[in-house]
C-alpha cells in the first residue's frame, strides 16, 4: 500500500486498501502535540456524545491492543483547510504478562474525505498504516528497553530517556540493524563500538 507524507505528518489515502476499496488519493492528517491549536480544537469536540464507529482488537508482540474510532462531521471551527471529518482514535494496550495494567492513548486526526467517501473501517485502516513505523519503535522501547518498568519518573527524566532510546534505535537502524536487542548486546561488549556507530573516534 503506497503512501506519501507531506510536511505536516499527513497520510495520503491509498488508491486501494486491504479490504479492496478503491478511492482517489485524499488527505488525512494525524494531529500531534506540535500542532497545539488544532489538537486542542479536536480534543474539545463533544466526543462523549459520539458512538464508536469502528472497533478492532489485535494480539501480538507480547501485548493486546483494543482500538476504537469515533468520527464527527465538521464544517467550521477547525483550523485545517477543507476539513470534512474529525476523528478520535483511542488505543488501549496491555502487556500479556501484566493483565491488569493498561495504558491508554488518544489520537486525533482530520480528513477532507466526506462520510460517503470512506467508511469508518477504511479510515481506521489508513490511519493504522500511518502508525506502522511508529509502532515498531514503541514495541522496541516497551520490550527491548523495558520502558514500562523504568524507575525514572520525575520531572523531564522520562522524556529525556525516551529521546535517548529513540536516538539509539535510530542510529542502530541506520547502521542496518534489524534486531535491536542483538545490536545492543553487540555494542555492549566493546565500548568503542557505540562511539564508532556515532562517528566518534
Amino acid at each position: 500500500m503506497a503512501r506519501r507524507k507531506d510536511p505536516r505528518t499527513s497520510t495520503r489515502v491509498p488508491a486501494s486498501d486491504r479490504r479492496g476499496r478503491q478511492d482517489p488519493a485524499r488527505l488525512t492528517l494525524t494531529v500531534k502535540g506540535n500542532q497545539p491549536s488544532l489538537h486542542q480544537q479536536l480534543a474539545s469536540l463533544p466526543w462523549r456524545l459520539v458512538p464508536v464507529a469502528d472497533r478492532t482488537t489485535d494480539r501480538g508482540h507480547g501485548r493486546r491492543e483494543i482500538r476504537t474510532l469515533k468520527i464527527l462531521s465538521v464544517s467550521t471551527g477547525i483550523d485545517f483547510p477543507h476539513a470534512a471529518q474529525a476523528i478520535q482514535i483511542r488505543r488501549r494496550r496491555r502487556r500479556l504478562d501484566e493483565p491488569r495494567r493498561f495504558t491508554t492513548e488518544t489520537v486525533y486526526a482530520v480528513t477532507d474525505l466526506l462520510a460517503h467517501q470512506a467508511k469508518p473501517m477504511h479510515l481506521a485502516d489508513w490511519i493504522r498504516g500511518h502508525w506502522s513505523i511508529e509502532n515498531k519503535t514503541h514495541w522496541v522501547r516497551d520490550v527491548t528497553y523495558d520502558e514500562d518498568r523504568s524507575q525514572i519518573r520525575a520531572g523531564t527524566g522520562p522524556h529525556v530517556m525516551a529521546a535517548l532510546r529513540n536516538a539509539a534505535i535510530g542510529a542502530l537502524r541506520l547502521a542496518g540493524a534489524t534486531n535491536i536487542a542483538a545490536a545492543n548486546r553487540h555494542h555492549a561488549h566493546d565500548t568503542n563500538r557505540p562511539l564508532a556507530l556515532l562517528g566518534i573516534s
